[in-house]
């Protein structure tokens, strides 16, 4: 089953920066769209952002354009998600998972663990 494993969460104060990483196992992540999603207490999983199997397209949730930046490494096998200026509402755990198209409705990856972001003064 393709699985992707994601790290790099942490607990930051407010105005404050982390960059998550998500990394493939047993599959190249080059085929591939990846999508960054989270899940806040109590809330349904969102997507925050989506970059295209060769990083030439990208897209972001409103609530964290111009702050946060996708970006991946195909030779590392690995995709990054830089967040700046956090906000208290940024606080969720964070998944990665493949898709074929940024568009496509369904990732053909299982869910992982996820990595928790913490924003707290």
């Amino acid at each position: 089953q393709l699985q992707l494993v994601e790290s790099g969460g942490g607990l930051v104060q407010p105005g404050g920066s982390l960059r998550l990483s998500c990394a493939a196992s047993g599959f190249t992540l080059d085929r591939y769209a990846i999508g960054w999603f989270r899940q806040a207490p109590g809330k349904e999983r969102e997507g925050v952002s989506c970059i295209s199997r060769w990083g030439s397209t990208t897209n972001y949730a409103d609530s964290v354009k111009g702050r946060f930046t996708i970006s991946r490494d195909n030779a590392k096998n690995t995709v990054y998600l830089q967040m700046n200026n956090l906000k208290l509402e940024d606080t969720a755990i964070y998944y990665c998972a493949a898709k074929e198209l940024c568009v496509s409705p369904r990732t053909v990856t299982s869910w992982g663990q996820g990595t928790q972001v913490t924003v707290s003064s």
